[in-house]
């Protein structure tokens, strides 16, 4: 990688900040004694809880310390859920901020069919699918995603975030030579992946074709690339220009590989996302995805042609190494997709509620993000305030979204994400507004006070 590449790359907030450079914490704590730990006079130590203690209240202080609520949520009558933290016993609350868009980890047939899973072979794997064996359901659950996509196979692993790793990195290894130009606001597994290749990156700037094209004109013609980038990017909500980069993909002899985790399930006729959506599946060599978010239930994949699925099969360490999906989730997911295949009832109702809550935001004058899908996300632009509204909206008035903070996104952009599903009433958008333009008024007089 060239210099100004590799100065844009380590520059760049997004790549960089979910994995922010380690800071040398010794040099920050005391620690008496440091330099004579070279020499003969070895009696003083480390003070290791003194650099850890340090490290958390650097969080502390950027206000940007996470806290995760203690919750369960109602079965069978979500959004609701009950909340355990803070509270004398659990306390009712509607939740905003799932992504599980289209609420099938509630569905019937989902259960239905993990009861009977569970009753049928028991609770775990076994382990590794080298060891434990192919469950049948792993099987028929790779036959049904293959399907869903276009393409001659599919593997699955435990999560989203490891099939990106895994795929990536081995991928690129098996490539001698190998450049991957990677979109700047790519999610952190698909970064992960790309580093541990080891492999020479280029990161073109979000959704630039153009200068995607630039940086695919500099590489040496017969070396092998890869360019990576996502369908739906969660935070902002927008979407890919999928055909103009696989036009690219042809015209520089580069192979595509795609991340449609907020996508799968939600979009295109049968739930294979926005590369079914805008006829695109069929140029793209790679087709990533996840079973945690719209199919309700837990693990990832990657579909592709079926001599590239042997070989991340048979040389990614993230699948090789570890217990493969309990049956009883793989036969869930199973029973999602083969649903959400023939039904588009829940992709609709998702969507319009998704364009119903935005309208209500803009309606009340709240600062909603101009999203061109069923993200909505609401700009805070400070890491304090964005989770002072969250806990006030928990607190007092039972609503439930997580703020989001550096490193997910860039510093000065922190928000609220409110993922509205199927089960999302207008009743229950219109007491959100109210609640959000009271708690806005509220702070901004606190500022005026303030200040």
């Amino acid at each position: 990688m060239g210099s100004a590449e590799s100065s844009r790359f380590d520059a760049n907030c997004s790549q960089t900040q979910r994995f922010p450079p380690a800071t040398d914490l010794t040099k920050s704590a005391s620690i008496p004694g440091r330099d004579s730990l070279r020499g003969a006079d070895r009696t003083q130590t480390l003070n290791y809880e003194h650099i850890f203690d340090q490290a958390i209240d650097r969080l502390h202080a950027e206000g940007r310390y996470r806290v995760f609520i203690d919750i369960l949520r109602n079965k069978g009558a979500y959004p609701n859920a009950r909340c355990f933290a803070g509270h004398n016993g659990p306390k009712d609350i509607t939740v905003w901020c799932s992504n599980d868009y289209l609420a099938m980890g509630q569905h019937p047939k989902v259960i239905a069919a993990m009861e009977e899973a569970l009753h049928d072979v028991g609770a775990g794997s076994g382990g590794t699918r080298n060891i434990g064996g192919n469950t049948h359901y792993h099987i028929q659950l790779e036959e049904e995603l293959a399907d869903l996509h276009g393409k001659e196979a599919a593997l699955l692993f435990t999560s989203g975030y490891v099939s990106n790793d895994a795929t990536l990195s081995t991928l690129a290894k098996l490539l001698p030579g190998c450049v991957i130009f990677s979109d700047e606001l790519n999610h952190a597994s698909m970064i992960a992946g790309i580093r541990n290749s080891g492999c020479e990156k280029r990161i073109f700037r979000h959704n630039d074709v153009a200068h995607l094209e630039e940086l695919l004109a500099a590489e040496d013609p017969d070396c092998p690339k890869l360019i990576a980038f996502e369908s739906v990017y969660s935070m902002d909500g927008d979407v890919a220009p999928i055909h103009a980069l696989c036009d690219l993909a042809e015209k520089f002899n580069a192979l595509t590989y795609i991340d449609e985790v907020h996508a799968v399930g939600m979009y295109g006729a049968r739930g294979g996302g926005i590369s079914e959506r805008d006829n695109a599946a069929h140029r793209i060599d790679l087709i990533e995805g996840t079973l945690g978010k719209a199919f309700g239930v837990m693990g990832g994949y990657v579909a592709a042609s079926r001599k590239v699925i042997d070989c991340i099969r048979s040389y990614a360490p993230g699948f090789i190494f570890t217990t493969s999906l309990s049956p009883v989730l793989v036969a869930g997911v199973l029973a999602s997709v083969r649903h959400l295949k023939c039904s588009s009832v829940e992709r609709e109702a998702q969507q319009a509620a998704a364009a119903a809550l935005k309208h209500k935001f803009r309606t009340a004058g709240l600062p909603v993000m101009d999203s061109t899908t069923h993200i909505v996300p609401l700009m805070v632009g400070d890491p304090v305030r964005a989770k002072k509204i969250s806990d006030i909206l928990l607190a007092e008035y039972g609503v439930y979204v997580q703020p989001i903070n550096f490193p997910t996104v860039p510093r000065g952009t922190e928000r609220l994400r409110f993922t509205p599903g199927p089960a999302h009433t207008e009743a229950m958008m219109d007491e959100l507004a109210k609640a959000l333009v009271e708690i806005w008024d509220r702070m901004e007089l606190d500022l005026a006070r303030a200040a």
